[in-house]
């Protein structure tokens, strides 16, 4: 698989809340990154966040709008949209995923509007 293509059988394990088949594309010391929040660091770590993150969403949809291939890294710009409850939390960001030698991904960082992430949430769930 090309570079590109592991970054979107990643995210389409995601969306499908199929937590472990999304960690099988990653490396053991992963960063994964939120930007601004610190990185998280390492499968396991990763794989507890992406379950809390996800846990509300009853259904994922992450739009992947353009996506570029430069050597050994992946650039894309998505719409991730989450149904939870009655709602929709929809945030527009960006993603810059790099694949080491063994075809995982190493580094995941996606640069997005917290504000944005925290408004529709707390209207969502009502906390």
């Amino acid at each position: 698989m090309t570079p590109a293509e592991i970054v979107t059988e990643f995210i389409r394990a995601i969306e499908r809340k199929d937590v472990a088949a999304a960690a099988s594309f990653v490396a053991e010391n992963i960063s994964y990154e939120n930007m601004p929040m610190a990185p998280i660091i390492g499968r396991e770590a990763m794989m507890a966040t992406l379950e809390v993150f996800l846990a509300p969403a009853e259904r994922v949809d992450w739009q992947i709008l353009q996506q570029w291939e430069v050597g050994r890294v992946v650039i894309n710009e998505r719409l991730d949209r989450f149904e939870i409850g009655d709602g929709r939390l929809e945030l527009p960001l960006a993603g810059i995923f790099e694949i080491n030698h063994d075809d995982k991904i190493s580094l995941w960082r996606d640069y997005f509007d917290m504000g944005s992430y925290t408004r529709q949430m707390a209207t969502l769930t009502g906390s």
